[in-house]
């Protein structure tokens, strides 16, 4: 069937396929033979323990690694938000933050409408303004999601986003991700790397990763059932 027929399946959104990855001045391959495939849209989380190479192929897919063996294609632009947002935003306020990360090349009026949208998004309207040092931790890590929306990404990668938020913080986080993978228009794909198996009863997907290899994806609630029993 050719490639313009209306039946033929979209393009996955991402697909990495036999990544190996070696950190220097070790023995021992942090990723080998990693096969990852993520459709269109929708949340999907990764889980291991720690030395597992979550945040390593994290790091590859966002370009942030040089690729030492194998393939990635992504069909979208991506954008990694670190598990700590002050190792993130550089700049002294949320407005200076978002356009730092919206293309220079766009008029004045489209980059701080752009700047409006990404904060309304995020639940951060109106605080452009705001100093990044006046915000709480949730609001950070808010703020640099806001950062990659801004950036028109269309693939997110998350390296535990709430390790380091208090509860409720943690919540609004994964509930703002899904709703912005769920909505119906121009519904995002999120990559999510968590140790809260409870976390993982709320993505469309999650995979065990370990020894440098990732596994199939299977429901994220049975997933966590299995890794507590």
């Amino acid at each position: 069937m050719p490639p313009s027929s209306p039946s033929a399946a979209p393009a996955p959104a991402l697909e990495a396929e036999d990544i190996g990855y070696t950190w220097p001045g070790r023995d021992q391959p942090a990723l080998q033979a990693c096969n990852l495939q993520l459709p269109d849209s929708g949340l999907w989380m990764l889980v291991g323990s720690n030395g597992s190479g979550k945040s390593t192929l994290l790091r590859l897919i966002a370009g942030l690694l040089p690729l030492q063996q194998g393939r990635i294609r992504a069909r979208v632009r991506s954008a990694l938000v670190f598990q700590n947002p002050d190792h993130q935003l550089l700049l002294p306020s949320c407005g200076s933050e978002l356009l730092l990360a919206i293309d220079a090349s766009l008029g004045r009026g489209e980059r701080e409408l752009r700047m409006d949208r990404a904060l309304e998004q995020v639940g951060l309207a109106g605080l452009a303004d705001r100093p990044i040092h006046a915000l709480s931790g949730g609001q950070k890590q808010r703020l640099a999601i806001a950062a990659a929306l801004a950036s028109e990404a269309g693939l997110l990668l998350l390296d535990e986003p709430t390790a380091l938020l208090d509860p409720t913080s943690q919540q609004e986080v994964l509930a703002l991700i899904r709703r912005l993978t769920s909505r119906a228009e121009q519904p995002l794909t999120a990559l999510w790397i968590t140790h809260r198996l409870e976390e993982l009863a709320r993505c469309d997907g999650a995979a065990l990763m370990r020894d440098g290899r990732l596994g199939p994806w299977q429901s994220g609630a049975a997933l966590a059932r299995r890794l507590a029993a």
